[in-house]
């Protein structure tokens, strides 16, 4: 049985992990509206990620045989000015999410709660990865973005990218 504390927030976890996928939906519709379907293309495929998150900590609760409560999901309310905006909006969600999991990461540990870290081994590994990415989008942006035939060629490399679900088994 969970310690109360590390449940909740491995259930709030889902509802931050779908208004990921939200926000990165809401990315992607900036993108297509500028004519970037690359851009847009790149953030469909992390609101998928987000997503498959969620019902990882969801799965995760209902075999550890506790409650999951679903929240409603906030509606994204950022307004962008420019595509940068849009990428260090990204970066700071990412890192607004990795405090997140290292919360979750820090109860479980404060309860000797093993099974529930090694789960969340894998989540600390992603965001990782994620925050990552997201510097490599700024710094790409920051190189390219102002040249348009170069900013055509991120596009295509970002169109290029294909969904691959989560590997992590539970």
């Amino acid at each position: 049985m969970l310690n109360k504390k590390v449940h909740k927030l491995l259930n709030q976890q889902i509802n931050k992990e779908f208004y990921s996928a939200y926000l990165y939906l809401d990315f992607s519709n900036y993108f297509k509206a500028k004519g970037l379907d690359g851009f847009a293309n790149w953030y469909m495929i992390q609101a998928q990620e987000e997503r498959d998150h969620a019902m990882l900590f969801y799965t995760y609760l209902q075999n550890e045989n506790m409650p999951v409560e679903l929240d409603a999901i906030a509606k994204p309310d950022k307004v962008f000015h420019s595509h940068m905006d849009v990428l260090q909006a990204g970066l700071e969600h990412e890192m607004y999410v990795t405090s997140l999991i290292n919360d979750i990461y820090g109860a479980a540990y404060d309860v000797r709660d093993f099974r529930t870290m090694q789960f969340l081994d894998w989540f600390v590994k992603e965001q990782g990865e994620e925050e990552t990415n997201a510097n490599d989008m700024i710094s790409k942006m920051e190189l390219f973005g102002s040249d348009p035939k170069s900013l055509y060629m991120l596009n295509q490399e970002l169109a290029g990218r294909i969904y691959t679900a989560p590997s992590l088994v539970l």
